[in-house]
C-alpha cells in the first residue's frame, strides 16, 4: 500500500497473466512465402467501443470466465443461444424468463470480458418443414405464428442484454441463415426472399416489408428499441454464392467477384448491422477426413489462406463492415496429444495464425478488415482447448511429426492457450481505425517477469481529480481501462463525460500512459474501482478520496 500526498489510497495487486512459459515453436512451413493477401486502403471504421488492438476470444461456457482470463487477457467469450423460439426448450427456458443471458453477461463483466452470443434459433423452431437446413429455415420464415414467437424471443434477449447500459454485448445473428437465403435468389437481392415481418402483427415491426430485408431491419429495430448497447453481427457464409473457394480453388479475379457478390447481398438487406462474422471452418480438418470421408481438400494450404483473406477483403470493402472470424478450430499438428482420435483431431489454423513469429498471417487478415479471432469447436468430437474427453494429460506416440509433449490436460495438448498467452505477452496488434490500411508493425517484446508495476498518480483541482495511469517496463503499453465500480463518482475519459457503473475503455495500445478525470456526483466520499490492462496483464487498483480530498 502506498500513500499519496492527498488523502487518497491506491491499492495494487499482481494477477496471473500467462498460461505457460514455454518457448515459441518453430516457424510455420516455408509456404508462407506465398504473396501477401489483398491489403486494402479505406477500411470502414471500427464498431463503436471496439477494442483498439486485435483481440482474441474463445468459446466459454457459464462458470468458465475465471479460467479463461487466467490463460490470457482474452477480450471476448462466446456462447450459443439455441433450442428454438416456440419449442419450450429454447435458451429462454434454460434459466427462468431468459435469466441465462443475464447471468452470462454479469459473469463476463465481473471477469472483464465482452460477451458474445451466437443466436441460432430459427432452424430449431417449429415446424421447420422441408428437406435440408435451408428449406427448414425458409419454411419457418414463411410461418406468421413461428415468426411472431421468434420476434418475442429476440425481444426478450434484447431486454436482458439491455439491462447493462454502457456495457458492450455482441449478438451474432443466425449463423448459416443468410448464406442459405442468398442461395435462393439469382441476383443476390434479399428482397427476393419472402419472410413474415410486418404481417405478423408485432407492434414494433409495423410497416416493415415481408421479405428478408424486412427481417434484417426487424432485428435492428428491436435492438434499437431495447438494447442500444448490443453490437449486431451479420453472419457471412463464404459458400452463400454456391461456390466454396476452399474446394474449387478459383482464380484471384473469381475470388474478388464472389466477395463482391457476398457484399452486395449484405447491402441488399438495407439493415445497418455493426460488424460481420465470417468463418474459417467449424471443424478440424482431420475430423472431416475421419468422420465425413473428406479428401485432401479438407486441409488448407497457403494458397487457401491467401484466397480466404482476399475474399474477406473484398466483402469488407463492398459491405463496409469489419469482420470477426469465428469458431476457428483448436486442432494443431504439433502436440503428441493430437493423434486424430475422438476429441484430438489435427488442424493447422491455430498454428497459421498464432505460431507465426513474423505475424504476417495475422496481419494479412487485419489488413483485409478482420477485427477479432474467436476460437471454438463446432461439434462434439472436434478438438477442444479443454479436457472435454476427460483423459487428462496424454502423450500417445507421434503420428505425423507431432512430437511436443502436452503442456496440460487440454485435448489439444494445451497448444492454443499457450499460443494465445504468447500473443498477448508479445503484444496485441494495433487495429487500423479506418480510412487506411498501413502495414502494422510487429510489437517489440516486453519483459513481464518480474511483473512491472502500474503507476497511478493523481492531482486535485477545480473540483476534479485528474488521474494518470502508466505502464512501466520497457516497451510496455496500456491497452484498456476496465471500470468495475463507481461510488458517488463520475468519470470523464476519452471524450465520454459522466460515465458511471461498469464499463470498459479500449485504448489504441500505443502509449504507456492513459488519463481520466473523476468528479463527485454529490457531496461526500467518492471512489472508482478499476483494472489497468497493459501488455503484461491486469492490475487492479482504485482511486478516490474523502469529502474534502478535492
Amino acid at each position: 500500500m502506498s500513500r499519496l500526498p492527498l488523502p487518497l489510497v491506491i491499492f495494487g495487486a499482481v494477477v496471473i497473466a500467462a498460461w505457460a512459459g514455454v518457448p515459441l515453436s518453430p516457424a510455420i512451413e516455408a509456404s508462407r512465402s506465398v504473396p501477401a493477401a489483398h491489403a486494402q486502403a479505406g477500411l470502414p471504421p471500427l464498431p463503436v467501443g471496439w477494442p483498439g488492438s486485435l483481440p482474441l476470444g474463445m468459446a466459454s461456457a457459464p462458470g468458465d470466465a475465471a479460467t479463461l482470463r487466467s490463460t490470457a487477457p482474452f477480450a471476448f467469450r462466446y456462447q450459443y443461444l439455441s433450442g428454438g423460439a416456440n419449442t419450450g426448450a429454447g435458451w429462454a427456458t434454460w434459466d427462468p424468463d431468459g435469466g441465462y443471458v443475464t447471468a452470462y453477461v454479469d459473469e463476463s463483466i465481473r471477469h472483464s470480458t465482452i460477451p458474445v452470443f451466437s443466436y441460432y434459433m430459427l432452424l430449431q423452431s417449429s415446424p421447420a418443414s422441408g428437406a435440408g437446413e435451408g428449406a427448414k429455415v425458409h419454411s419457418n420464415l414463411q410461418n406468421a405464428a413461428t415468426m411472431a414467437s421468434y420476434y418475442a424471443d429476440l425481444r426478450l434477449f434484447f431486454r436482458r442484454a439491455g439491462a447493462f447500459p454502457g456495457r458492450m454485448v455482441v449478438l451474432h445473428v443466425e449463423p448459416d441463415l443468410w448464406g442459405y437465403m442468398q442461395q435462393r435468389v439469382a441476383n443476390d437481392d434479399a428482397a427476393g426472399v419472402s419472410a413474415r415481418v410486418g404481417s405478423t402483427g408485432v407492434a414494433e415491426l409495423a410497416g416493415l416489408p415481408d421479405n428478408l430485408s424486412g427481417f434484417a431491419r426487424a432485428i435492428v429495430r428491436l435492438r434499437d428499441a431495447y438494447a442500444p448497447n448490443v453490437v449486431l453481427g451479420y453472419s457471412l457464409s463464404v459458400w452463400g454464392t454456391n461456390v466454396d473457394i476452399s474446394i474449387s480453388d478459383p482464380s484471384d479475379a473469381q475470388v474478388e467477384a464472389l466477395g463482391t457478390r457476398a457484399g452486395n447481398f449484405y447491402r441488399s438487406l438495407n439493415a445497418d448491422f455493426d460488424v460481420a462474422f465470417g468463418e474459417f471452418s467449424d471443424r478440424d480438418s482431420a475430423f472431416k477426413v475421419a468422420q465425413w470421408g473428406a479428401g485432401p481438400e479438407a486441409w488448407w494450404d497457403a494458397s487457401d489462406f491467401r484466397r480466404h483473406a482476399r475474399f474477406n477483403a473484398k466483402f469488407v470493402s463492398v459491405a463496409q463492415k469489419r469482420l470477426v472470424l469465428w469458431q476457428i478450430p483448436y486442432g494443431n499438428t504439433r502436440m503428441r496429444a493430437m493423434d486424430n482420435s475422438w476429441g484430438h483431431y489435427q488442424d493447422n489454423r491455430v498454428e497459421w495464425l498464432l505460431d507465426d513469429p513474423t505475424r504476417a498471417h495475422l496481419n494479412d487478415q487485419v489488413q483485409a478488415g478482420v477485427v477479432a479471432f474467436l476460437f471454438g469447436s463446432g461439434a462434439d468430437g472436434a478438438t477442444c482447448a479443454c479436457d472435454a474427453i476427460g483423459d487428462g494429460t496424454t502423450n500417445p506416440a507421434a503420428i505425423t511429426g507431432n512430437t511436443t509433449s502436452s503442456y496440460n490436460a487440454d485435448d489439444d495438448g494445451g497448444f492454443f492457450r499457450n499460443r494465445a498467452a504468447a500473443y498477448y505477452t508479445t503484444g496485441a496488434i494495433a487495429l487500423p481505425t479506418g480510412g487506411s490500411a498501413s502495414p502494422t508493425a510487429t510489437p517489440v517484446p516486453v519483459a513481464c517477469t518480474p511483473r512491472p508495476p502500474v503507476r497511478v498518480t493523481t492531482a486535485a483541482g477545480g473540483g476534479r481529480l485528474a488521474v494518470e495511469v502508466a505502464a512501466t517496463g520497457q516497451n510496455n503499453h496500456v491497452l484498456a481501462l476496465e471500470i468495475a465500480r463507481t461510488t458517488n463518482a463520475l468519470v470523464d475519459v476519452v471524450g465520454m463525460a459522466g460515465r458511471t457503473g461498469t464499463f470498459v475503455v479500449a485504448l489504441p495500445g500505443t502509449s504507456a500512459r492513459a488519463t481520466f478525470d473523476v468528479r463527485r456526483d454529490r457531496p461526500g466520499a467518492a471512489t472508482v474501482q478499476l483494472t489497468v490492462v497493459d501488455r503484461c496483464g491486469r492490475w487492479p487498483t482504485f482511486v478516490g478520496g474523502g469529502p474534502s480530498a478535492w
